[in-house]
């Protein structure tokens, strides 16, 4: 998966950075949000907590979607900007805490 950044636009009354990007994945499943947006956090060199992935659109039939992402200068301003469901789509999920045990079959 590569990523193109199309344009980037300082937006200092929402204390963000709106970032326009192309995401070219020839012969492979359309990415995961997370997947690019950790992506994003290396191309960006930023906190990974700042960056929320807003959407991707894909093109029908050809490897690449086109997407659109918030970078924001602080934590605050990312809590109360975003809605509930970016932050969510947004947040890495982390392992179960107790792993389910099989019982064997007799």
């Amino acid at each position: 998966m590569e990523i193109n950044i199309i344009e980037k636009t300082e937006n200092p009354v929402l204390n963000r950075i709106e970032i326009d990007f192309e995401c070219l994945y020839h012969g492979e499943a359309t990415p995961k949000i997370l997947d690019v947006k950790n992506k994003l956090v290396a191309l960006l060199d930023a906190d990974k907590e700042l960056l929320v992935v807003d959407n991707i659109q894909p093109y029908f039939g050809e490897g690449r979607s086109q997407g659109y992402a918030k970078l924001y200068d602080n934590l605050d301003s990312l809590n109360e900007i975003e809605s509930k469901h970016v932050l969510e789509k947004n947040k890495e999920t982390s392992a179960p805490a107790e792993e389910s045990e099989e019982v064997p079959e007799e």
